[in-house]
């Protein structure tokens, strides 16, 4: 079947509308994970069909995620204000998650008890990541099973789990058993590829492929110039390198969603709409995080991206893959990469290279019957 629907001879390919369930990460409390969700959610939905994010639950994980947004700098414990603070951001994101599309609930270690799809999306997000900390190797986002016609990712992602260590028999099976795959960095490319007849097609994160999601709000930009920090447990060496940076063109630090001590100003409960907003209206973002990247890209905002050993795959193969390797600077990246990476606007060439990835992500879902 993965051949045939690659081929163009999926069952999905008459055109008339598919139920569709969407399978990622959209209960965690992040801008990223909300945003992925709800892009590939609404840009299926404009496609002409009926579509929900699957609603898995699981008190245990919910429990886990909360604990990890109350507290996101371990082993550096949030203090009582933070944690304020990082409640109403938490307490944001549920109402945000709420007003999404989304089926009827059902247990994390129960697929069969969803309801029953024409066709299930796995993806995207680090949802083959066997290292994620409460989601890593359940079988549901494996296709396992999942009471549908036909199962086929969308940018899926191994994360940080890295294709030298290969893949089990057990998931080398279940693999095998999905209509089509597509993937979202090279890492992952290179695990699918060692276990199946075939690459696998490297598409668009889906707030990228579906840029309408983000809907029509305007950036609130102020009065005073600023660039956004996104992310957490930057080194010294980037810290400093990024304030002097800041300070000397006269622009104020936003730190969005987490603390960094060395911002000059902090928005730790913005809600999703607002993360989006404050990229929008900066000059620049500094960020560990791939969606900063993401956003960053999306709105046509020159960015620093710190290297970390944990998003080191998805964010070098992001950044490889757009042609932007300027932006990703070693933790102790000297003063003058960070003007060369910030102070002008991107290269034409990453917005050639998103049109092109645009246009191949394309060709994957129409492969599909999507």
């Amino acid at each position: 079947m993965f051949r045939e629907v690659l081929e163009g001879n999926s069952p999905g390919g008459s055109g008339r509308p598919l139920k569709i369930g969407v399978l990622t990460f959209h209960r965690c409390i992040n801008y990223g994970s909300y945003w992925q969700a709800r892009s590939l959610v609404e840009g299926l939905k404009a496609r002409g069909h009926d579509v929900a994010l699957l609603n898995y639950e699981c008190p245990r994980t919910d429990r886990i995620e909360w604990r990890c947004a109350m507290q996101p700098l371990l082993p550096r414990r949030s203090s009582r204000r933070d944690i304020r603070l990082y409640a109403r951001k938490a307490r944001a994101f549920q109402d945000a998650i709420a007003c999404l599309p989304l089926s009827a609930p059902f247990p994390l270690r129960e697929p069969s008890a969803m309801e029953p799809c024409d066709l299930v999306v796995i993806g995207s997000d680090e949802v083959w990541n066997l290292c994620h900390p409460w989601y890593g190797g359940y079988d549901l986002f494996w296709g396992g099973g999942i009471p549908a016609r036909r199962v086929v990712s969308y940018a899926a992602s191994f994360g940080n789990y890295d294709a030298v260590a290969g893949i089990g028999g057990h998931w080398s099976e279940r693999l095998h058993q999905f209509d089509a795959i597509s993937v979202r960095d090279d890492n992952s490319r290179q695990l699918v590829s060692s276990v199946i007849e075939r690459e696998p097609e490297l598409v668009l994160d889906p707030v990228l492929q579906f840029p309408v999601a983000l809907g029509s709000r305007s950036g609130e930009a102020g009065e005073e110039p600023y660039a956004v920090l996104y992310g957490h447990s930057f080194s010294d060496e980037f810290a400093r390198a990024a304030r002097r940076w800041a300070d000397d063109r006269k622009l104020k630090l936003v730190s969005v969603g987490y603390r960094n001590d060395w911002a000059h100003e902090h928005r730790m409960d913005a809600d999703p709409f607002e993360f989006t907003e404050l990229v929008a209206g900066s000059r620049a973002v500094l960020t560990n995080f791939f969606h900063g990247c993401v956003f960053s890209l999306l709105h046509e905002k020159p960015f620093a991206c710190a290297a970390s050993i944990y998003r080191m795959n998805k964010v070098r193969d992001l950044t490889r893959a757009l042609g932007a390797e300027a932006h990703l600077l070693p933790g102790d990246a000297a003063p003058e990469r960070f003007a060369a990476a910030l102070d002008r606007p991107l290269s034409p060439r990453i917005g050639e290279a998103i049109a092109g990835m645009r246009r191949q992500s394309e060709a994957y879902l129409q492969a599909i019957g999507v």
